[in-house]
């Protein structure tokens, strides 16, 4: 089992961009079409300007997710996005069912864990690290 735990890099890249995709396809519509997200939000009792914080953290969050860089900031941004999601859109229709909280429960998920695993080493994140006096990891080993 020793190789697993050699390859956790490619769980950890797997992961982002699942997220990412995920999030860039479901934040574009509301980048391109604010005005409607706008009234959709206030029509649910959340301040009309809170429209361009989702939109922007859905399509760019996942954008950085993907590359691997600002990856936590970026994974806190949506997990905060999801949960939001869930408890003002979809709580209210169960965890099965039409409009359900399956999918936002599942990527708020994917969040925490880049949350509190990082991007990994196939990330713009761990090259920029390296390139200001490097990660924990190469310093243990080198």
């Amino acid at each position: 089992m020793r190789i697993l735990d050699k390859l956790q890099l490619l769980g950890l890249l797997s992961m982002r961009i699942a997220l990412g995709a995920v999030m860039i396809v479901h934040g574009y519509p509301k980048v391109t079409g604010i005005q409607g997200v706008e009234k959709f939000f206030s029509s649910m009792g959340l301040p009309w300007w809170s429209a361009y914080l989702s939109a922007g953290a859905e399509f760019f969050g996942g954008i950085l997710i993907i590359i691997g860089l600002l990856t936590r900031p970026a994974a806190v941004a949506l997990l905060i996005d999801m949960v939001v999601a869930i408890a003002k859109v979809h709580w209210k229709n169960g965890l099965v069912g039409q409009g359900n909280y399956q999918l936002p429960m599942t990527l708020a998920a994917l969040s925490l864990a880049l949350i509190f695993f990082g991007a990994g080493p196939i990330a713009l994140d761990a090259i920029l690290g390296r390139g200001r006096g490097g990660s924990r990891r190469a310093a243990s080993t080198g």
